[in-house]
């Protein structure tokens, strides 16, 4: 009988740890969920350097959220064609887009000064831009555009600078304004229009589809990117003339868009991840890709051995002049473009001045060390 209560006792007692080592373990394994992964898709090719910023935010989230919350980063093409993103974010097809909000100038004129339009625009520089993307009101009236104006149910945020981009390839020597007239040229945004304006025949198509529309004879010129960029995607294999710089996309930057339903169902703290991912990729990268460009810029004349000429200063400044006129038209036309460019026109008012009396030339002492001492 004693034998018989003691195993009794010994049951009971490892019923009961059982149960305590259940309710310890609970709270523990709760707290190992599996991370949050969101799907995303950018709209370049996958050989693109800007997958590499797009990449290097989804690295930026990991770790910030502890492994929590992981981005999926696909290229262009791989669920929706690349001009697509943005509308398959609405709809719920993917969860965000790492992007341009260029693309989307046909649904409204105001997406070419979200991008950082010809001229800056008013002069600002990147960091003017995002200056007032996010201390001047920008990021509210980015948000008012996509939802109310375009009605995409997104966010977007600054995310990767293509800051700066260059005029173009040619097979043959470019002359000038003139010369623009009969070309087949690609470019996309505000800078189709501009060079429709000056006589040229422009064929919008996504990065992935310049090099096969070249050696189809489709374009016989383009404008994609930079040194570094272009170099990936091969256009020194099909054209020898390259020109910059250029005023069309001289604070030119990316977007990062995010479904809003998707944005919604995240807590504070990881939606204040992505926002700082976003922000510290911004930046970070910016340098990379400057240095990157420059090597680029060595590598195109010294090993492809591509003829690089500045663009005449007269092109530039009929780029900015086209330009002038054709804000002007849509701030008739438009009430809400007129509201952000005059946003935009009334923080540079203030910033640019400022700068061009506190801060010297960049030229100046870049030439005192730099320049070539003529001949």
């Amino acid at each position: 009988m004693r034998n018989r209560v003691s195993l009794i006792a010994v049951v009971l007692v490892a019923m009961v740890a059982g149960v305590m080592i259940s309710e310890y373990r609970r709270p523990h394994q709760a707290t190992a969920q599996a991370p949050r992964v969101l799907k995303m898709q950018a709209s370049w090719p996958a050989a693109s350097m800007f997958m590499d910023n797009f990449r290097m935010f989804a690295d930026r989230v990991d770790k910030a959220s502890a492994g929590r919350l992981k981005i999926e980063t696909l290229p262009a093409g791989v669920i929706v064609p690349a001009f697509e993103v943005v509308d398959a974010t609405h709809k719920g097809v993917i969860d965000g887009a790492h992007t341009w909000s260029g693309y989307l100038i046909g649904k409204h004129p105001a997406a070419v000064l979200f991008t950082g339009g010809p001229g800056g625009p008013f002069g600002m520089d990147l960091f003017d831009h995002l200056g007032w993307f996010y201390d001047g009101g920008g990021q509210q009236l980015f948000e008012e555009w996509y939802q109310k104006i375009i009605g995409r149910d997104v966010v977007g945020f600054p995310i990767v600078p293509f800051t700066p981009q260059m005029f173009g390839w040619f097979k043959q020597p470019f002359k000038g304004w003139g010369d623009i007239k009969g070309r087949k040229m690609r470019a996309v945004g505000m800078n189709a229009q501009i060079l429709q304006a000056a006589g040229a025949t422009v064929v919008s198509i996504p990065g992935g589809e310049i090099l096969p529309a070249a050696e189809r004879g489709v374009i016989d010129a383009a404008e994609w990117c930079c040194p570094a960029e272009d170099i990936k995607l091969g256009f020194h294999n099909v054209w020898k003339y390259y020109y910059m710089p250029s005023m069309h996309e001289m604070t030119e930057a990316g977007d990062l868009v995010i479904s809003k339903k998707v944005w919604d169902s995240l807590s504070p703290d990881l939606q204040e991840v992505i926002k700082m991912a976003a922000t510290d990729t911004y930046l970070r990268w910016w340098l990379t890709y400057a240095r990157e460009n420059s090597k680029g810029l060595a590598e195109l004349r010294e090993k492809h051995k591509v003829n690089i000429s500045r663009t005449p200063d007269e092109v530039m400044i009929k780029q900015l002049e086209t330009w002038d006129k054709i804000r002007e038209k849509f701030a008739k036309e438009d009430a809400f473009f007129k509201k952000v460019m005059d946003s935009q026109l009334q923080y540079a008012s203030v910033v640019v001045p400022g700068r061009q009396a506190m801060f010297p030339a960049y030229a100046f002492s870049a030439d005192y060390y730099w320049k070539k001492k003529k001949q």
